[in-house]
Parts: C-alpha cells; structure tokens; sequence
C-alpha cells in the first residue's frame, strides 16, 4: 500500500487479522458513544444491519479527518437475537442474563466495515454469520463464567469462538473472519481490486 491502512478500532483480534494478512496499518481507534448511538437507533427501530454499518462507518468518518490522505477502516460488529441488539456485558452477571437469553437458540452476529478517505467513504460491506447456542447446564455457564469473564468481557454476546466459546455452540452458519469481527475476505478483495495491495 501506498501508505498504511489507518485501523480505527482498538482491537487487537482486528489488527492481528490485518497483521496476518500482510496489510500493513496503523492503529488510530476512533471514540464515538456508541452505547447513545445505537440506543437511539433502537428507539427508531432501526434494523441490527444498520446499526453495525452506522457505527463503523462513524467511527471511519472520525478518524479519517486526522489522516487526510489515507485509506482509514472503520469497524463494529453487533449480535442480533430476533431484533434485539446486544452489547458488551458490563458485570458478570449481565454476562449470564445474556447466554441465558441465547441459550437454545439461534442469533446473528453482524461485523460492518467501511473504509474513508479524505472524509469520503470508500467502500462499505456488513456480513452476516448464524450462530446456534447449545442447550447447556447452569453449572456450565456459572463455571464457563468464572473461567472467562477477564477474557469475554469486552467481546459482543460474551465469549470468544477461538477460545473456549466454541463449546456453547451447536451449529455455526457463516464466515469465520465476520465471527471475529471483520469481514476480511471482502476487505481484502477491494484492497486488492483498487490497487491499495499487491494483487
């Protein structure tokens, strides 16, 4: 790339994929509210899709006004369950009411990315993975708790498929990249498409 890919997000899942994807970037997270703006999403009715799209491409928007000229991604990934929208579990007790709540049935998780430039947007894409919970014991979850609240606690819907989150699913239908946040595939065929790597 001409230059470095400006990743508006802190996270670290996030960059090792572009990492391990030879991108070159920088790391430069945007902050937005976005708890304010997704409730007033919800307040509007707002589809889970739209949310995830207007939060990264919000997030791009911000930082690509301090990278003028440069290729900014924003990012964010939401969990829908019918069409309630799930954030971050703040405490672990949020953390159970949630897997509660997904147990025995299935939700989506939506990863948005948009890339900016010069505070245009570029390009824009939100997949979509289908993800079935396991019916599985209290005593699973209270100990699936303790063992990992310091690690879930910032991830959507509270575990991590590439730890031991994989053992409260039954089915998983879609991308594994959109599962961890990013829809890499797409972001990296535009990437090479339009010039910006080595295709």
């Amino acid at each position: 790339m001409p230059n470095e890919l400006v990743l508006a997000s802190g996270s670290s899942i996030r960059a090792q994929l572009l990492r391990d994807a030879q991108v070159p970037f920088i790391v430069a997270p945007a902050k937005i509210d976005e708890s304010s703006i997704r409730a007033g999403m919800e307040a509007e009715d707002a589809i889970p899709r739209d949310i995830a799209d207007t939060l990264a491409e919000m997030k791009a928007r911000k930082a690509s006004g301090k990278a003028p000229g440069r290729l900014v991604l924003g990012c964010d990934q939401v969990l829908a369950v019918d069409r309630k929208v799930l954030g971050k579990p703040d405490t672990p007790q949020e953390l159970r009411e949630q897997l509660e709540l997904l147990r025995n049935r299935k939700h989506q998780l939506l990863s948005a990315a948009v890339l900016y430039k010069d505070g245009e947007p570029k390009w824009r894409h939100v997949s979509t993975a289908r993800l079935t919970m396991r019916d599985f014991s209290d005593g699973f979850l209270d100990d699936y708790i303790a063992r990992n609240w310091d690690s879930v606690r910032h991830c959507v819907g509270g575990y991590k498929l590439e730890e031991e989150g994989v053992r409260l699913f039954a089915r998983i239908e879609g991308d594994y990249f959109t599962i961890l946040g990013l829809p890499l595939l797409e972001l990296l065929n535009y990437l090479a498409i339009s010039g910006e790597i080595e295709s």
